[in-house]
């Protein structure tokens, strides 16, 4: 029986992610001088516990987190000019949330987000999205100010240059997964794959689509070509963590 797993679409996640990824967010982001600092995080908790459904949960909630770090700088101008922050019934501890909601929100073009069916609800999570779609006229008019007066034609205009090189050569490499051998042995994994039309070939430099590889050095781990990145994560083997992207 196929395995039911987070979805990720354009239409919102369910609210544990949103939780997730701000808390993800409250450790990476971006320190500005006090001069500059015109929007406040708050503390930043050390080591926060999280609890991931499932590998598409986990995947979702680092995804949307650094997505809104790599825009932090229009997502916070984008608040400002809209004069959605400050807003003082929401505490600096849930800036996080807001700044990835809104990353949320602007890529879904501020439509409404989609509340699953047998969704846990968060009391945050709902508060905020509210109130960032109360706002969604005036945050994408904020956006659509930001474009004209850098001149952008989309928002990866935003992104830093440091970060644009990183993605063109992360999204180049093969994709690594180890084989959970508590769960499964590499021959049942190759059968799997096998039923599932993949072709094992001897080295990275005979991939075609379809195919993989044993890695040469660690006979647990199993390497694709970086084409298959999203595929992958639509596999049972992926969603019962038998095999575990890196």
């Amino acid at each position: 029986e196929k395995r039911t797993v987070t979805q990720i679409e354009k239409n919102g996640y369910p609210d544990s992610i949103y939780i997730n990824a701000a808390k993800i967010f409250q450790g990476i982001h971006t320190e500005k001088s006090e001069d500059k600092n015109q929007v406040r995080y708050g503390d930043n908790p050390e080591s926060p516990m999280m609890a991931f459904k499932d590998e598409h949960s986990r995947r979702a909630s680092y995804e949307l987190a650094f997505n809104a770090l790599k825009y932090q700088d229009l997502l916070e101008e984008m608040l400002l000019d809209s004069k959605a922050y400050p807003c003082y019934s929401i505490p600096d501890e849930l800036t996080s949330l807001l700044v990835v909601m809104l990353y949320d929100l602007q890529d879904r073009k501020f439509q409404k987000r989609k509340i699953f069916a047998e969704e846990e609800l968060v009391a945050e999570v709902q508060e905020i999205g509210n109130y960032l779609y109360s706002y969604r006229t005036k945050l994408a008019a904020a956006l659509a100010r930001c474009r004209i007066k850098y001149d952008a034609l989309s928002i990866e205009y935003f992104v830093p240059e440091t970060v644009c090189k990183q993605e063109k050569r992360t999204s180049a490499l093969p994709v690594c997964c180890w084989i959970n051998t508590l769960k499964i042995s590499l021959e049942d994994v190759i059968r799997d794959l096998e039923m599932k039309g993949f072709t094992k070939v001897e080295s990275v430099s005979d991939f075609g689509h379809y195919t993989y590889a044993v890695d040469q050095h660690c006979h647990d781990v199993l390497v694709f070509p970086s084409s298959l990145r999203e595929e992958l994560l639509n596999l049972d083997l992926v969603a019962d963590c038998k095999l575990l992207l890196q």
